[in-house]
């Protein structure tokens, strides 16, 4: 059998497992994570060693003690959390007497695509394995031997605990497997990609089975007149600077022309080091470039430093940096903001700063976007930060989720109508 037979024969072996054996299997899992972390990081120092370190995806490929045990624990906190199968979603008799039931049951067979990012492969194989749901994971070639390395150590417990290590399969690198993947109707119920833009246009336009889409995040953050300075700026440097080659990283900051005067003061920590010393391509942590707008360019002139500060350009605005970059653009009012948005927002995560209530409230009614702020970091759109646990990605779409998506988004489910021999007249 091929992985796509394999895998829908594999979704029976998970049917009957209970939700005790099922947490038990992942804390096992967890734990041998951290215990084969030698393993782990080794494989990863080989993808890593392929991989120009300014390239933007080098963060995410990049693998610690630190990460792999913050990767355990996001496992095992999945363990911990109640399962979402079987819930009653709706119950009612009708006037015939039929009683129907409306159940969450699994999705299936759920197909992972990503790029150069080992954390997916043990973050989705814990969401699917919570969930009922067969794990076809396709990474990318830049994180192969960390991927196979964590199945590796996925497929040892689940052997220890007599569990058919087909619940999960890591599909060949190459490029045909993407395809194969898009094509198999009949064999996969979902397909989810998660990476970059061209990765999830090329999904879009080439699958035929079912895909829920994890967009690109051109996130903007507005600071509106009456915002708190102190608090703007501590906000602003948290989502631009935290991690930048991140989707909820700050892209585009909306400025009020009435702060054009407090600008300095609202990005003048980006100048220095990143949050985290994040590296750049030279190897140590460097300040923040923005690409300032003209009138917010005259602002901060003498201000910030030159070697830093650019005229921002068209393609600048709408653009997901995924880098030390930071578009400025200057705005008259609260409504030209709301428009800007409107048209550059890729409806992942928009903020805004502000102590007028009404703007507030205006702004979360306001703002297509699957998470909207208000006075906070997008930096929190994220699966674990929503108490989800670990996330299978962030869906910029609306139908059937929308957002972080954790063990809920992989479920579906199913009527369940009992009777007593009523037939349909007519």
């Amino acid at each position: 059998m091929n992985y796509f037979e394999r895998a829908r024969d594999a979704v029976r072996h998970l049917h009957i497992l209970t939700p005790e054996i099922t947490n038990e299997v992942l804390s096992a899992i967890a734990q041998a994570l951290v215990g084969s972390s030698p393993d782990i990081l080794a494989a990863n120092a080989l993808d890593c060693a392929r991989m120009d370190p300014a390239d933007p995806k080098y963060d995410r490929l990049l693998l610690t003690e630190t990460r792999i045990a913050g990767i355990a624990a996001d496992m095992a906190n999945v363990a911990s959390l109640p399962s979402p199968l079987g819930h009653s979603l709706e119950e009612k008799t009708l006037n015939n007497g039929l009683h129907i039931t409306r159940i969450s049951v699994p999705l299936g067979v759920v197909g992972m695509i990503y790029e150069a990012r080992p954390n997916v492969t043990a973050d989705a194989f814990s969401l699917c394995f919570k969930t009922g749901n067969v794990a076809l994971l396709k990474g990318g070639s830049d994180a192969d031997d960390s991927n196979r390395a964590i199945v590796r150590v996925i497929h040892g417990v689940l052997e220890r605990f007599g569990i058919h290590p087909d619940v999960v399969q890591l599909l060949p690198p190459e490029r045909a497997s993407t395809t194969a993947l898009l094509q198999a109707v009949g064999w996969v119920d979902v397909v989810i990609p998660r990476g970059s833009n061209q990765l999830i246009q090329y999904v879009r336009e080439n699958a035929r089975v079912p895909v829920i889409e994890t967009g690109a995040g051109v996130v903007h953050t507005f600071v509106d007149a009456s915002a708190d300075l102190a608090k703007a700026a501590a906000v602003i440097h948290n989502a631009k600077t935290r991690r930048v080659s991140v989707c909820n990283a700050l892209d585009c900051l909306l400025v009020h022309s009435a702060l054009l005067g407090a600008l300095p003061q609202l990005v003048g920590a980006m100048a220095g080091a990143a949050a985290h010393g994040e590296a750049g391509a030279g190897g140590a942590a460097h300040g923040v470039e923005l690409r300032a707008d003209p009138r917010a360019l005259e602002a901060l002139n003498g201000r910030y430093p030159a070697t830093l500060l650019k005229p921002a350009t068209e393609t600048d605005f709408g653009t997901e940096f995924l880098a030390m970059t930071l578009a400025i653009k200057t705005v008259d009012s609260f409504e030209e903001a709301l428009e800007y948005i409107r048209k550059h927002s890729s409806g992942h995560s928009e903020a805004i700063l502000t102590e007028d209530t009404a703007h507030a409230d205006r702004f979360v009614h306001a703002v297509d976007a699957a998470a909207v702020y208000v006075n906070t970091s997008t930096a929190f759109t994220d699966g674990a930060q929503f108490g989800l646990g670990a996330e299978i990605g962030i869906s910029t779409q609306k139908l059937h989720a929308r957002g972080p998506m954790g063990l809920e988004a992989l479920t579906s489910y199913k009527w369940i109508v009992r009777g007593d021999g009523q037939v349909r007249p007519g």
